[in-house]
């Protein structure tokens, strides 16, 4: 037996084991377990553009019904007589929901496919928005029906995007991934500004029922359209069976998810997630509190929808760059970190200089650089998730996402208490900025793309010299 060290883009520095005189990429060779199947999976380049183009739309109307409540939220209240409290207990309920399906959902996608979780969700929560303005009208407690309405939408839509990172981790190959998760990511903001612009003037002229029965019919459209055309209108089944068995790479077992979450590079993209996606949380929350108080007299249309134009191009640009640079022979962990390093470290500097007096036009552009270099992280750690262990994507990404999600809901909560007990929003700017450093710095120090969900060789240890 002899001992080479590899390094090639898809895998960092490690040991393994080949018998002399064979292939070195034999599968099943003496001394070794099997690694993956040889035949391969990944979708053709123009396959994947489409697929891009079809979950960038489906990811933009899963905003769209999303956001379709809060745009609704004050003229429901009206019609109601909700209070202050009542709406936030109907909004807030969706958080609760969609915490709860981010695990189950990577799990469910990385056994069956991703394709056929994030259809069965999108013909279930579109469904379920639609049918908002019938359980609205024909419940005898409104608040009732829309907080259970809000957290099955939160249930129903925890699946998308572990689903998104299973199913780009199984049929995309790396150098391909940064731009089909940061065009695929894009759809958020390109979501919030369709249903901000086109719910408003629906709103206004047809009543609240119509946004959520257009963009519900919409998403049913978009999840019939990919299952007759992308499915070729196969049967999205999914089976105890499938559950149990799943393929061969989604076999792992306690203890090797045990020593998966052992590995320093996983802990690091849990923690820089959980960073991440909190502040961005955070700023999301706040911002437009933070202009109507220190700008007044500003108009609302203006910083609510600039940072989104910013964002969606500058998203499209990260995913650009990084698979570039990846094909030109870069180190795969090097780009990544770069990716993070604009995201959570230059977006900061950004952030910080929203704590000094500004002017208005200073303060959206501050806010557009912060909102537009966020998004570097579709090619950063979001990615890296899947360089990581492509077999359990789905179930890692879910983990990671709750963590955010729990810890952003405690950053915002606390980012209030902060306001009102300092009465400056530099306090809120400098721990947004205190959690994204401490996120890079994890990053930067721990983050890598060599594969851990598997084994090289049986019973090798991380530090044999030969």
């Amino acid at each position: 037996m002899a001992v080479i060290q590899k390094y090639g883009k898809n895998y960092g520095p490690d040991l393994v084991c080949h018998k002399e005189n064979h292939p070195s990429d034999k599968i099943g060779a003496p001394g070794c377990h099997k690694k993956w199947p040889e035949h391969n999976t990944n979708w053709s380049r123009p396959v994947a553009r489409v697929w891009t183009v079809v979950l960038l739309l489906g990811t933009c109307l899963l905003y769209c019904a999303r956001v379709a409540m809060p745009i609704c939220a004050v003229s429901m209240a009206e019609k109601f007589n909700w209070s202050k409290r009542e709406s936030g207990m109907v909004l807030g309920s969706f958080f609760w929901g969609y915490c709860f399906t981010q695990v189950f959902g990577g799990y469910v996608s990385d056994r069956v496919g991703g394709e056929k979780v994030l259809l069965l969700s999108a013909a279930a929560w579109g469904s379920m928005t639609a049918f908002t303005p019938v359980l609205a009208h024909f419940c005898s407690q409104p608040i009732l029906s829309m907080t259970l309405a809000r957290f099955l939408m939160g249930l129903l839509q925890g699946v998308h995007y572990p689903s998104l990172a299973s199913l780009c981790s199984q049929k995309v190959v790396e150098s391909e991934r940064g731009f089909l998760m940061s065009t695929v990511g894009s759809g958020s903001y390109l979501g919030t500004l369709v249903i901000g612009g086109a719910g408003s003037l629906m709103l206004d002229l047809y009543g609240w029922e119509s946004v959520f029965y257009v963009s519900g019919l919409l998403s049913v459209l978009w999840a019939y359209c990919m299952w007759k055309y992308l499915l070729k209108g196969e049967g999205p089944i999914i089976t105890l069976e499938s559950l149990g068995s799943g393929g061969p790479q989604s076999k792992l077992s306690k203890r090797h998810w045990l020593r998966l979450l052992k590995q320093p590079a996983v802990c690091a993209v849990i923690v820089t997630h959980l960073c991440t996606a909190s502040t961005f949380f955070t700023l999301l929350s706040w911002l437009p509190t933070f202009f109507k108080d220190t700008f007044p007299d500003a108009k609302g249309w203006v910083f609510n929808v600039i940072p989104w134009l910013v964002a969606i191009p500058s998203s499209l640009f990260s995913g650009c760059l990084s698979d570039h640079l990846i094909s030109q022979g870069f180190d795969t962990a090097s780009v990544r970190k770069l990716m993070q390093f604009f995201s959570m470290g230059v977006s900061s500097v950004f952030t910080l200089l929203l704590c000094g007096n500004t002017t208005f036009p200073w303060a959206v552009a501050f806010v557009s650089a912060t909102m537009g270099l966020t998004t570097f992280s579709h090619s950063g750690v979001s990615v890296n998730v899947q360089d990581l262990a492509p077999s359990c994507a789905g179930a890692l990404f879910g983990v990671m996402n709750t963590c955010g999600a729990f810890l952003g809901v405690l950053m915002v909560y606390f980012s209030g208490y902060l306001i009102e007990a300092t009465g400056s929003w530099a306090t809120v700017f400098a721990l947004i900025t205190t959690v994204n450093l401490l996120g890079l710095c994890t990053f930067l120090a721990f983050a890598e793309a060599r594969r851990v969900d598997i084994d090289s060789c049986k019973g090798r240890h991380h530090n044999i010299h030969i």
